[in-house]
């Protein structure tokens, strides 16, 4: 039980290790590449867990060359758009100025209820409003609307507004975070300074943010005072 335990949790390290060496777009949206790449990397794995019998090293060393694979694969990729289309394929337009391209659907073998619950998750109920719909080479869904369908921005109003930056989380679930407060121009010491002067209970906060303007927004715990 204890050999067990322990070689559950050296290839559980191994996996981490591995995902952190690929990188995130491992983790994002998959490629047909990168699902090949899993699947293999799932099935290599779940054997020495079941069967104490087969050596780790047995493990390591294909788990390593198809890392070494991936990797070799990817800097072609960087370097060759021919050898990334070949093995990604091409973005390919569903929809234009809200008629749907059928020959297009029928390839992707996509159905009419696959692309309007696509649609939906992005927002879009009319596919009249839509001037350009695009299934990406992950399977998901770019759509652009039509000029008239657009929600106007603070640009096309000619409206100018305050730049507050990027909000800092400064407390998270009872404990400051500690790291560094630049995006909200502040240093920690200020910080803790600002929750002294406040007189914030930190452990009875749930979440607290801050802005470059100095804005701060704070949620309580449920049972917080």
């Amino acid at each position: 039980m204890l050999v067990t335990l322990l070689r559950t949790i050296i290839l559980y390290i191994l996996v981490l290790i591995t995902i952190r060496v690929l990188g995130k777009r491992q983790v994002g949206e998959l490629q047909p590449a990168d699902l090949v790449l899993t699947i293999l990397l799932s099935e290599i794995l779940v054997i020495p867990m079941q069967d104490p019998e087969i050596p780790l090293v047995h493990t390591f060393i294909p788990v390593l060359l198809l890392i070494g694979f991936e990797i070799v694969i990817s800097v072609i990729s960087l370097k060759s758009l021919r050898f990334r289309t070949l093995l990604q394929g091409n973005s390919l337009i569903v929809i234009r100025n809200g008629v749907v391209d059928q020959k297009q659907l029928q390839r992707l073998r996509f159905t009419v209820d696959d692309l309007l619950e696509a649609l939906r998750k992005k927002d879009v109920f009319d596919i009249t409003t839509v001037q350009y719909a695009i299934v990406e080479t992950d399977g998901t869904l770019s759509v652009l609307l039509k000029p008239e369908n657009k929600v106007p921005t603070a640009g096309d109003l000619q409206v100018q507004l305050p730049d507050n930056g990027m909000p800092t989380v400064i407390i998270s679930d009872g404990k400051v975070v500690e790291m560094d407060f630049s995006e909200c121009n502040m240093t920690p010491e200020k910080m803790k300074k600002l929750i002294q002067k406040k007189h914030i209970d930190v452990e009875n906060v749930l979440l607290m943010t801050m802005d470059k303007k100095g804005n701060t927004h704070m949620i309580k715990k449920a049972n917080g005072k």
